[in-house]
């Protein structure tokens, strides 16, 4: 973000305001719109499914939600804590409705993960208490619910991180006191957890930690890139084989839970004859000793770099950013058209019940095509603030989905500083403002719901209501997130490999791109795919990759 001259002292107030009003109109962007005053639950984790569709859950061992189970039907698990319960701690979001739909989960899923399968249902893991090896799934229909797998696990599952891997497998790897990996569905050799005692060299003590909810990413070349603490590896997941260990981030601080940043695989630029380079960004995060120090009421302020490394190079470093704004509990969420956004969070403290302050209203946009020193944005702020337990998700129109915080161990709605919240907001990035109307792609062939294969050809065409720039056109293609504890799973976008567009009609034009050569890519399921024009994207269309 560019600086505000300072005025000199001599300056009159008024040229002082003039300049300060200025700079922050050209520093801000982006709109909130309260969507529900009330879910009924609050939104610890979300997932966008390809019927438009949020799945959002909280945990079930803390009493009654504000959300009523429909039809008379109540919970009686003399496993959990309220014996009997008659409200949900599961909701369906129907994106184009608005409406709430009320689900129904037996076992406790709080602090989970979970992604979605290639054939479009959310398989989620783990939890506490009773749900701990449990594995969950639930089916994008209208009236579909969760069904419960006993004992799907072979572990313990409670903090631990979820990847779709390119045989469609999903692996689950750590948790708390979990030095290991496993995978889900099992099969043959996947019956039992594969040690990774990175995970124990990376964490701080049982008391601390600092190395749950690891942020992991399928890299171009097969392998998982799996960063706790403040480093990171690259694992031969079928080998259980560590075949590169990156540096430590310059400073050594560290940036996973509590200390809770955030981080996200930048966009996949796919070619057609070239090797795809990978990078990963880390933002925010505590300072060593943030966790203890907030335990006794001292609240340190948060991390303000970012951390960038191209982790397929052969001799990786890390590059260090400055954000505008320091931010623990951050969610990063990659944008249509390839930007960052970093949303949520505390200016001060860490996770975990109680020990946040100073909520960061503002989000901030990073660019990741810009040069270092102009990548940051910071947008117009919230009124709400979302602090532990909070999450955020693109949807198909280019919004972003927030909900959640709730730092307490129940609802709690007075007489606390940051009471818990029930509401939805959207978050619409600078790129949906009415004054880029003219630009702004809209796909009319193919129709959402398309199935693909691997390195194939894609004619997309899309209408404008001006000319266009032909050389400003590209395609992106996302994978939607799980999204819980300021980490976005399986979140990936990758900008095809696109043809020259031409004009197939008045003021309508085809594009011709390459999907993704193989699953080490994109694994297979389904995606949001954007046409975007001057970094203005269209409404995505669902595609399945398969």
């Amino acid at each position: 973000m560019k600086k505000c001259p300072t005025p000199h002292l001599i300056l009159s107030s008024f040229l002082f305001i003039s300049t300060f009003l200025f700079c922050l109109t050209n520093a801000a962007g982006g709109k909130w719109q309260l969507l529900l005053k009330s879910v009924g639950i609050s939104a610890m984790h979300m997932q966008l499914l390809h019927n438009d569709r949020v799945v959002m859950f909280d945990r079930t061992d803390f009493g009654k939600s504000n959300l009523s189970l429909p039809n008379g039907v109540c919970r009686n698990n003399p496993n959990d804590t309220p014996l009997v319960d008659c409200t949900a701690h599961s909701a369906e979001y129907n994106v184009a409705s608005n409406k709430i739909r009320p689900l129904f989960v037996y076992s406790d899923v709080w602090c989970s993960s979970g992604s979605v399968n290639p054939s479009g249902s959310l398989v989620q893991t783990g939890g506490f208490n009773d749900g701990e090896r449990k594995v969950r799934v639930f089916d994008p229909c209208p009236t579909c619910d969760w069904k419960e797998i006993e004992f799907g696990l072979v572990n313990r599952r409670w903090y631990a991180t979820n990847h779709i891997l390119p045989d469609g497998r999903q692996i689950i790897i750590g948790g708390r006191q979990q030095f290991n990996y496993e995978f889900y569905p099992k099969s043959g050799g996947s019956m039992k957890a594969r040690s990774l005692h990175f995970l124990l060299e990376t964490s701080d003590g049982t008391a601390i930690e600092n190395n749950l909810y690891p942020f992991v990413f399928l890299n171009v070349d097969g392998n998982l890139f799996i960063f706790a603490n403040n480093r990171a590896i690259l694992l031969d997941y079928l080998a259980g084989k560590i075949v590169k260990t990156y540096p430590t981030i310059p400073g050594g601080e560290p940036r996973s839970y509590p200390s809770t940043g955030s981080a996200v695989l930048l966009p996949l630029k796919s070619s057609n004859s070239q090797v795809v380079a990978a990078e990963v960004l880390v933002c925010g995060g505590a300072p060593k000793g943030s966790y203890v120090n907030a335990e006794r009421g001292t609240f340190v302020e948060a991390l303000k770099t970012c951390a960038r490394i191209k982790i397929t190079d052969p001799n990786p470093h890390w590059v260090m950013e400055n954000m505008p704004l320091a931010r623990v509990m951050g969610d990063m969420t990659l944008l249509a058209n390839g930007d960052v956004l970093i949303i949520n969070g505390a200016g001060l403290g860490t996770a975990a019940w109680e020990l946040g302050r100073k909520p960061v209203l503002n989000p901030v946009v990073y660019k990741p095509d810009n040069a270092v020193g102009s990548r940051f944005k910071i947008q117009n702020p919230s009124t709400i603030p979302r602090m532990y337990h909070s999450s955020a998700v693109l949807l198909r129109d280019g919004r972003v989905l927030v909900g959640g915080s709730n730092p307490h161990n129940r609802y709690e709605f007075s007489n606390v500083l940051f009471p818990t919240e029930l509401s939805l907001e959207a978050f619409s990035p600078n790129y949906l403002d009415s004054q880029f109307a003219s630009i702004r792609p809209s796909i009319f062939s193919p129709q959402s719901q398309v199935e693909v294969g691997y390195g194939q050809k894609l004619a997309i065409r899309f209408s404008t209501t001006e000319r266009i720039a032909r050389n400003s056109v590209s395609v992106t293609m996302v994978s939607p997130s799980f999204t819980t504890h300021s980490f976005s799973m399986n979140h990936r976008l990758v900008v095809l490999a696109s043809e020259n567009v031409r004009r197939v009609g008045n003021l309508k034009f085809e594009v011709q791109v390459t999907t993704p050569a193989s699953g080490n890519l994109a694994p297979s399921g389904y995606y949001l795919v954007y046409v975007v024009h001057q970094q203005i994207p269209s409404e995505g269309i669902w595609v399945k990759i398969q």
